[in-house]
C-alpha cells in the first residue's frame, strides 16, 4: 500500500497485520483519483471508517487543505497516526476515535463541511445507509461535494437518500465505487 501521487508519492504506508482492515487496492485507488481529482486541491476531506488513512493521506499528498480521519478501532487509529506522521501531514490532519454516528455528531457541532467524504465501512455490516442518512441530516457535504463509497459489488444502493443522489457506480472486480452528490 502506497501513496500514488503528490508530494509524498511512492511513500509506503503501514498496514494492519491482520485482516480486520481491508485497504483500498492501488488499482482501485488510482481509478478513484482519476475520477475525483478535480475535487481535491484545497479541499476538506472526511475519511469516515478510515482504516489505515490511505485515502485521506492520498488527498493531503495531492493538495487537500485538511482531512478528518474517523475510525472506531483503536488499532486502526494507531495505524492512521503512524501513517500521518510518516507522510508528515500532522498539521492538516484531525483524528477522531469514535463510532461514525458519534463522530458525525461531533463534526456537525464544529460546522465543518466537506468537499469529499470517503466511506469504506466493514463489508456486510449494513452501515452504509445509516451513515449516508446521518451525513445528510448533519449537512456535512458542501453543495458541489461528493461522497465516495467503496463496497462489495453485491451491495446495492437507493437512487436517493434524503438530499443525496446517486450519480454513478464503477465496478472493479468484487469492489464497486458508488458516488453520491447533493440533489441538483
Amino acid at each position: 500500500m502506497r501513496v500514488i501521487s503528490g508530494k509524498v508519492r511512492g511513500l509506503k504506508l503501514n498496514a494492519p497485520k491482520n485482516d480486520d482492515v481491508r485497504p483500498t487496492t492501488d488499482r482501485v485507488k488510482e481509478s478513484l483519483f482519476n475520477i475525483i481529482n478535480s475535487y481535491i486541491m484545497d479541499s476538506k476531506i472526511l475519511d469516515l471508517f478510515a482504516g489505515t488513512g490511505s485515502l485521506g493521506i492520498e488527498c493531503l499528498s495531492r493538495g487537500a487543505q485538511k482531512c478528518v480521519f474517523v475510525d472506531i478501532s483503536k488499532d486502526s487509529i494507531e495505524i492512521v497516526k503512524s501513517n500521518i506522521k510518516k507522510a508528515r501531514v500532522e498539521n492538516e490532519s484531525v483524528i477522531v476515535n469514535a463510532d461514525f454516528k458519534d463522530a458525525i455528531t461531533k463534526i456537525q457541532a464544529t460546522k465543518d463541511k466537506f468537499d469529499v467524504i470517503f466511506m469504506d465501512p466493514p463489508y456486510y455490516k449494513d452501515m452504509f445507509i445509516s451513515a449516508l442518512e446521518k451525513i445528510d441530516q448533519a449537512d456535512l457535504l458542501i453543495e458541489d461535494g461528493i461522497i465516495v463509497i467503496e463496497h462489495d459489488t453485491k451491495d446495492s444502493f437507493p437512487e436517493t437518500i434524503g438530499r443525496l443522489e446517486k450519480s454513478k457506480s464503477k465496478k472493479y472486480g468484487n469492489t464497486t465505487l458508488t458516488f453520491y452528490k447533493m440533489e441538483a
